[in-house]
């Protein structure tokens, strides 16, 4: 890799930005999913400014108790604290807690790296509000009388817990969804809200993200067996229903649903299906009109014909360079090399790599009128 390392600092130069560090990550036995989407995670900006500021907090506390979340947090700071510039790391430790905690990722197999994105995400948050609860009671401890003052502090209302935590994962990757059903005979709107770490898109052959995303915003008719009960009617009534963003993520996750499952076959195929994603992207299927501005900074792509084989890399963008990572290989690419990894018009075809998840960062403050 110091071949290929070398490489990458000469064909960056002196524009090789001040302070990055561009490291491939070794592959422990089909850990390829996992590697991806590290790299993606470790290129979104925000997420790693806080995840390092919460490593150099909780090791001025001192030995934390080992979780996922503090091995990815050592991953990271040991990739921005190297002296090189380009190398190889092993992100030993961090695996190796991932198989410990889901026995989903202990098998050699093929895995999907969006089931692990989900998962790493999910965990990060149960391990910060966990921290934060302990905290809490902490202090509660101290001063016992304060939590008696409004009644108890986290009680349930009407089901819900109040005021849920909101962590630093959540500011940058969580939105909220809201679904809106339609009694065709009162005309009542049911509103349901619910959030969101990333969009799971159903995708067709030759379109675009933004044709995914209207598709998924799009409405449906409920009739027949699939009746809504309107509360209202206190009946069962054909209704409308649709699916609209009320709350734009900082960091919007897409996931095409590459993977299909075919009644006929009995068994998932992989759809290599042509879907244009933009370097720039305008959510228009939000609550208020007003357009949300991405842009695309990181890309999983799915290498390979079916969905239990394959490989994974990731396509990155940092400081308006794009890099592609493949385990322990690093190396420059245009980025008009970007819209190669789209997919294939026709059903067979000898390129097997197409994008699978896709990270775009919201642009500054312009959409939050």
């Amino acid at each position: 890799m110091g071949a290929a390392g070398s490489k990458l600092e000469k064909a960056l130069g002196d524009q090789f930005p001040e302070g990055e560090r561009y490291f491939g990550l070794e592959n422990f036995g089909n850990t390829c999913y996992c590697n991806s989407v590290l790299q993606a995670l470790y290129f979104c900006v925000p997420f790693r400014e806080q995840l390092l500021e919460y490593y150099s907090n909780t090791k001025s506390i001192g030995d934390a108790e080992e979780n996922l979340l503090t091995c990815l947090a050592d991953l990271f700071s040991q990739i921005s604290s190297q002296k090189k510039k380009t190398g190889v790391i092993a992100p030993k430790r961090f695996v190796q807690r991932l198989k410990k905690q889901n026995e989903l990722f202990r098998s050699y197999m093929h895995q999907d790296a969006h089931e692990f994105l989900n998962f790493l995400l999910n965990e990060l948050v149960d391990i910060l509000e966990k921290e934060a609860q302990a905290t809490k009671s902490d202090k509660e401890s101290l001063s016992p009388p304060d939590t008696v003052a409004n009644g108890p502090r986290n009680g349930q209302v009407n089901g819900t817990q109040k005021e849920p935590l909101v962590t630093w994962v959540h500011k940058n990757f969580q939105g909220l969804l809201t679904n809106e059903t339609r009694c065709l005979r009162c005309e009542t709107v049911t509103a349901r809200d619910e959030t969101f770490f990333d969009l799971s898109l159903d995708i067709e052959q030759n379109s675009s993200i933004t044709s995914c995303l209207k598709n998924f915003s799009s409405t449906e008719t409920l009739n027949a067996e699939d009746k809504f009960f309107c509360d209202k009617c206190c009946s069962l009534q054909e209704a409308q229903k649709r699916m609209k963003i009320k709350k734009p993520p900082h960091i919007l996750v897409i996931h095409l649903k590459r993977f299909k499952y075919i009644e006929q076959l009995g068994r998932y195929k992989k759809l290599s299906y042509r879907v244009v994603f933009p370097l720039e992207l305008k959510l228009s299927n939000t609550v208020e009109d007003a357009d949300s501005e991405y842009s695309l900074f990181a890309v999983v792509v799915h290498v390979g014909s079916g969905p239990n084989h394959g490989h994974y890399v990731s396509l990155v963008k940092s400081h308006n360079h794009w890099l592609f990572f493949d385990d322990e290989n690093v190396e420059m690419i245009d980025e008009s090399a970007v819209q190669t990894f789209f997919g294939s018009a026709q059903e067979y075809s000898s390129n097997t790599d197409h994008g699978y998840i896709l990270f775009y960062e919201s642009l500054g403050s312009s959409n939050k009128s």
